[in-house]
Order: structure tokens, then sequence, then C-alpha cells
């Protein structure tokens, strides 16, 4: 809780050193944050190709098992880790020391880089039609 001030509400650190993420607030919105700054990264290359990995996603209708009368837009994390593999955690069929399932997991917010560049890409498609 912040009163009267914004900023960093919480902060996500690996082994309690780099920092990797955090939550900000200012008086109107909450941002959930993960690392991005140009220093953290190298090997900067464009993605390319973006349009058929994402004709490779199959998004989905379906209800969860636990809600039954409730149906949502989503994906299963086992078909778009071949496509986006850092959007999913978890192992396949995995189970803890007591046989209880371990579900995979997905961060939809990493399909939007893919997603941009799949706009970008189509962009150009469309814009040297209309040049021709």
């Amino acid at each position: 809780n912040r009163a009267g001030s914004t900023g960093e509400i919480a902060s996500f650190r690996y082994d309690n050193v780099t920092p990797v993420g955090g939550i900000s607030v200012t008086s109107s919105a909450t941002a959930y944050n993960t690392s991005s700054d140009y220093r953290l990264k190298e090997n900067l290359a464009p993605i390319t190709g973006a349009v058929d990995r994402v004709n490779a996603l199959q998004p989905r209708r379906f209800n969860f098992i636990s809600d039954p009368d409730t149906t949502v837009d989503g994906f299963v994390a086992h078909e778009v880790s071949s496509v986006v593999p850092e959007a999913i955690t978890g192992e396949k069929d995995a189970v803890d020391k007591e046989g209880n399932p371990e579900y995979k997991g997905i961060d939809k917010s990493n399909l939007v880089p893919l997603l941009t560049a799949a706009i970008q890409e189509l962009t150009a498609r469309i814009e040297a039609l209309e040049a021709a």
C-alpha cells in the first residue's frame, strides 16, 4: 500500500540480488513489470516468421472442469509450448511426491511480441499489395 505517492509496491529478485520484476502503482493504475532494460539484453534480432508461428497457435473456447458453467477463450499450455516455449511453465504430466498433479501454466503476455511482429509482417504485405 502506498499512501500519497506513486512507485513500486513489490519487487521480485532472483537470488535476493538481481531485480527481475515488480508491481508499481499510480493514483489510478497498477503495472505488473518484468525486466526489460536494454542493459540486460544482448544478441537482439528481429522476430521473423511471426505469421507462420501465430498460425501454429490454437486458440480455443473451453470451460475449466471446476467451473463448467463458464466458457472462456484461451490456450492449452501443451499446445503453445512448441510455438512460444517461454510462455509456459511446468512440465507435461508432472506430479509431486504424493502423486498430485503439478499443472502447466501460461503467461499470455509472452505472446505479445510475437503477435506484434505478425501484425508488422501483415502490414508490410498489405502495403506492398497497395503499392503494386
